[in-house]
């Protein structure tokens, strides 16, 4: 028997709200922009020149859906629990939840600034939790949610110099199994995509970090650090990660929850 073509559509996101934290720049506007091509209404949240920002929401808004933006500091509680009242009030629900909202610091644990800690672990990690507690309940009343996180390749193994990124992704993993759990009966999914290194500008930032931590060059990093562990020796795109949030957004992702899909290049296959 045939597949049906509509087992991967995910026209099921016309008229629903994806709330995406980090999503003024990155992976987080490549699944915003995949998101609204699909029909849903779009919030997003991140730091930035307004401007630019303001560019970028008109841009997506553009595709025929609404857009919001959200300047939610992910370090302030209060602000995240604002975030997702303010997208349910506006749009009218809060049906996708994806966190991708992250920062990096490099170096050895010796020398790793107590406040930079507490900064990655804020944003990376906790910030996750907040936006679920309050999102969660939304998802119940209505029937229907689907929270992705945007994880890494580092949520499963570890690189030196990244002790709290390494961290708090690892600590992703562990949330999204137990929400799995938690909201299995309740026609919510939560998953956790690992991508190995994407061309981003937190990446670019690794790099020059990454040289300087380890008194080699841009070039080296690139070719011997960051590449060196993905066998294809390609980096990963925005709209490679952007395509498979798409996809567990969709009806034949409906039964995949708690669990993680790496895009890696073959990284946490060694």
């Amino acid at each position: 028997m045939p597949h049906s073509p509509t087992s991967l559509s995910t026209s099921n996101l016309k008229g629903k709200t994806a709330v995406i934290t980090g999503s003024t720049s990155g992976i987080g506007l490549g699944i915003a922009t995949a998101m609204a091509e699909a029909g849903a209404n779009i919030v997003i949240n991140g730091f930035g020149d307004k401007d630019a920002i303001e560019k970028e929401r008109k841009n997506l808004e553009s595709k025929g859906i609404k857009c919001l933006y959200h300047s939610a500091d992910m370090t302030k509680p209060d602000q995240i629990e604002d975030l997702i009242k303010t997208a349910n009030k506006e749009m009218g629900s809060v049906d996708v939840l994806v966190n991708n909202a992250g920062i990096q610091y490099v170096a050895p644990v010796e020398e790793f600034p107590p406040e930079k800690w507490d900064a990655i672990i804020a944003i990376n990690m906790s910030a996750s939790f907040h936006t679920i507690r309050h999102a969660v309940p939304l998802m119940k009343k209505q029937g229907w949610g689907r929270i992705v996180q945007i994880a890494s390749a580092h949520g499963l193994v570890a690189s030196p110099y990244k002790s709290a990124y390494v961290t708090a992704k690892h600590g992703i993993l562990g949330l999204t199994k137990t929400i799995a759990l938690e909201t299995a009966e309740d026609n919510i999914t939560i998953n956790a995509i690992c991508p190995g290194y994407v061309k981003t500008p937190l990446v670019e930032g690794q790099i020059a970090d990454t040289a300087k931590a380890r008194g080699i060059t841009e070039e080296e990093v690139v070719n011997d650090v960051l590449l060196k562990a993905q066998w294809t020796k390609k980096f990963v795109t925005i709209e490679q990660v952007a395509g498979l949030a798409l996809f567990l957004c969709s009806p034949a992702a409906e039964n995949i929850t708690g669990t993680h899909l790496s895009v890696d290049g073959g990284w946490t296959a060694a």
